[in-house]
């Protein structure tokens, strides 16, 4: 009889009577009827083990993916020609298969970004994964990412202010692209907004060379408001439009400066502003009640909007006009704009005027809406009363720049008009902060005593000229003084902890997926500077988290980061690491590299440094890069090609750059071919993680730490110039600064510009004769008693 037993079988039934070779004859003689004894399970076969096999090894290599691994890379060791066999078979039978990237989990981090593996997904890693805008605020529906701050939108329900009011038309339709028009009004919105505004905008330099991706000025910002009617033979202006009387001709003055402007939805938007604008009605009316027999007269718009028997802090709705005649004798507030009938000259508004907004911006707030004011009490989230504490223009304006799901912000939709609001919103948060340190020292001079001294014993001394009138102080955040300081700080690093190991600096990169997925219809990452600002400094924390927490590069004793901007708006830091253990030369390939990675063996990467560590091209290819100089790259661009990492003389280390002919790659950028002489120096752990410019360099010698420490905390952009009184320190910072519309919303939003660890406590010194003495310039007298004093002990 044949063995039934042999081969592979889960299970086996034999009959109940074992049959035997002599007898199978008889057997098959038997008729089929009374041939079947006990029912036989089902036999199986060779090829149905086989895949049994298979799938318990599947489940195996899933549950011990290591134990797997070990035993794979052991068996291809041992084995080489049956790998290379089985490797060959599968790229025939799976034409393109290999070139599908096998994904790994991030699970290691310490030391990660000394040994960099292709294979691992570092990109979505959920310690760097944000995930989506979706998190809603318990207290105002605000939109937010997972880890930004719970108080960033309402300082945690403290913060209550009034919906908008919905957009009329024709102006919903516009920014929303139902318009035919919608388009030219898009492209044009800032022009349309200057047809309307009553007041005028004033900076000491507007930047406006081309094409601009953020609205930027320079110095002072203001506004200016002019008398209600034109002088005779005079055209009118800005507020002095709206009284013209003659629709037809006040359309074609508001289009006079405005060439490429269509004068039909000039029209339409001024007939909108007619009717739903307050300001607009409250002045016309009170127009009309003025005696035919007035020449001159006076008009008020009140600065505060409640009545005089009302709580201080209610942020009340307009229950009778606040637009008056000015009566002979009237007292009003400072902060009151009193409008002449016939005028030449030009007043300043006060920043703290609750029209100060919409006068300027008619398109934004063509309801009238009420802008900042010093009197929003901040309400208690529980029991709704005002509290003491009043609202800052800070937490005012972050209130009302967020997306709530609750409501349509249609401020989010306007564009390069939301950029040049977002500058003009910061600008007068910092002037309010700029006045209150100015009015709290304009008496009070300050000079060492040395000097002080040395100009008292001299007769043609003039005491105003003493001393100096304002001094700004290190704690206002990006003044000199505070960048000084920070400098300072730093150098105790070095002198405490000695070179720093890594200078590293990382860039914005405005097509983040992040980025992407929370924009509006047809908005480009430029018009939402808000949510870059958002996006970048939460990817920010978690490059710092990584660095501190993670030990990417090992376990760090110190680090500060300053963050700045770029001409074209994007953000950046600077970051300084010490590390606890001591970088060597021989391990710097294994951290930086400048060389472009195999297109085929790591795809993803190779995309990452193609398209943001490539430099330029410059120089012969591009003679406009804003990198050259004299006819040279400023950065020295192209480097030399160089086999092996050497230890640069400027205390940069000269990088491996292979020629194409000695294994390098190359690349193809706007038909030009770069090779590896045009890479900025990576990691590439942190390109593949945060998909972004990050350029890693190495700090070789004490020659460079000079450099750095004084090029991380060099602070925003500052015009060099000078004044023939340097003795207000306020009034310099002001006509030397400039703000973007990225760095403006980053300083409303309160993000940090600077950080550091460990703290670096101050101990004041006193030097002999340089103490500070403070004094009156009016009380000569008193002066000299104090240095007679001072001498006399």
């Amino acid at each position: 009889m044949q063995n039934l037993s042999n081969g592979h079988f889960d299970v086996y039934l034999p009959y109940e009577d074992e049959l035997t070779n002599s007898v199978s004859d008889e057997f098959d003689n038997i008729p089929s009827s009374q041939k079947h004894t006990k029912k036989r399970r089902k036999r199986f076969t060779n090829n149905i083990r086989k895949k049994q096999l298979i799938q318990s090894a599947t489940k195996y290599q899933l549950k011990n993916k290591e134990v797997h691994k070990v035993a794979a890379a052991k068996y291809k060791k041992k084995n080489p020609e049956v790998n290379r066999v089985q490797v060959h078979r599968y790229e025939q039978n799976n034409p393109g298969g290999r070139s599908e990237r096998r994904i790994l989990p991030w699970k290691i981090k310490a030391f990660s970004g000394m040994k960099y593996e292709s294979e691992i997904a570092y990109e979505t890693d959920e310690t760097v994964s944000l995930g989506t805008m979706s998190h809603k605020c318990v207290y105002c529906d605000a939109l937010k990412f997972k880890e930004e701050a719970p108080g960033m939108c309402c300082s945690a329900g403290k913060v209550q202010l009034p919906s908008f009011l919905p957009l009329p038309e024709p102006l919903y339709s516009l920014i929303m692209g139902f318009h035919p028009d919608h388009k030219n009004f898009m492209d044009r919105i800032r022009k349309y907004n200057n047809c309307f505004q009553m007041t005028s905008f004033g900076a000491k330099q507007i930047i406006e060379d081309g094409f601009m991706p953020t609205f930027k000025v320079k110095g002072q910002v203001y506004h200016l408001i002019g008398s209600l009617q034109a002088l005779p033979q005079q055209n009118p202006q800005f507020l002095q439009i709206y009284f013209v009387g003659d629709d037809e001709r006040e359309t074609r003055l508001r289009c006079s400066h405005f060439a490429d402007v269509k004068q039909s939805l000039v029209k339409q938007l001024q007939a909108m502003l007619h009717h739903n604008n307050p300001y607009i009605k409250d002045l016309k009316t009170t127009l009309e009640r003025v005696p035919q027999n007035s020449k001159n007269f006076e008009i008020i718009i009140h600065a505060d909007r409640k009545p005089d028997n009302a709580h201080r802090g209610r942020y009340n709705a307009p229950t009778t006009s606040e637009v008056s005649l000015v009566i002979f004798g009237q007292q009003f507030e400072k902060r009151d704009i009193v409008l002449q009938s016939h005028d030449n000259k030009l007043q300043r508004i006060s920043e703290l005027h609750r029209s100060y907004d919409t006068l300027q911006y008619p398109l934004l707030f063509c309801h009238g809406e009420d802008g900042y004011s010093i009197n929003i009490s901040q309400i208690d989230p529980k029991t709704k009363l005002p509290l003491q504490k009043t609202v800052s223009a800070s937490q005012f304006y972050s209130y009302h720049i967020m997306i709530r799901q609750t409501e349509i912000n249609h401020l989010l939709y306007f564009r390069s008009l939301f950029n040049q609001y977002l500058v003009d919103m910061y600008a007068k948060i910092e002037t309010e902060r700029l006045n209150f340190i100015k009015n709290n020292q304009m008496q009070l001079r300050a000079d060492n005593y040395i000097h002080l001294r040395d100009a008292i014993g001299r007769q043609d001394t003039d005491l105003t000229h003493l001393g100096q009138m304002v001094v700004l102080p290190s704690s206002f955040t990006g003044s000199p003084r505070y960048m000084h300081e920070k400098t300072q700080d730093a150098m105790t690093y070095v002198r405490h902890y000695g070179r720093p190991d890594l200078f590293i600096t990382f860039t914005c990169n405005p097509r983040w997926r992040e980025v992407s997925n929370a924009l509006l219809s047809e908005q480009k990452s430029y018009d939402r500077h808000d949510i870059i600002a958002r996006i970048f400094h939460l990817k920010v924390k978690t490059l710092m988290k990584l660095l501190t927490k993670g030990n990417v590069f090992g376990e760090v004793q110190c680090f500060m980061y300053s963050v700045e901007w770029q001409k074209r708006g994007l953000p950046h830091i600077h970051i300084l690491l010490w590390l606890k253990q001591r970088i060597s030369p021989d391990k710097l390939d294994c951290i930086i590299s400048a060389e472009i990675p195999d297109p085929e063996k790591d795809s993803l990467l190779y995309d990452i440094i193609k398209a943001n560590m490539i430099h330029g091209p410059c120089g012969n290819s591009n003679n406009r890069s804003p990198c050259m100089e004299s006819g040279s790259c400023s950065k020295k661009y192209p480097r030399t090609f160089i086999q092996e990492t050497q230890t640069g003389d400027d205390g940069y280390p000269k990088y491996r750059r292979r020629a194409p002919e000695n294994g390098g790659f190359t690349v193809e950028i706007n038909g030009n071919t770069l090779d590896n002489r045009w890479v900025v120096p990576y990691n590439p752990v942190l390109s593949r993680t945060f998909g972004a410019h990050i350029n890693v360099e190495y700090c070789n010698s004490v020659k460079s730490i000079k450099y750095i420490c004084k090029y991380i905390t060099k602070g925003s952009d500052q015009a060099a110039f000078g004044f023939e009184n340097d003795n207000d320190e306020v009034k310099l910072y002001e006509s030397g600064r400039y703000i973007s519309s990225s760095e403006a919303v980053w300083r409303i939003l309160v993000f940090p510009i600077h950080e550091r660890f460990p703290t670096v406590f101050h101990l004041s010194v006193h030097l002999e004769n340089g103490q500070r003495v403070y004094f009156n310039p009016n009380d000569s007298s008193r002066l000299t008693d104090m240095i007679c004093e001072i001498l006399c002990d």
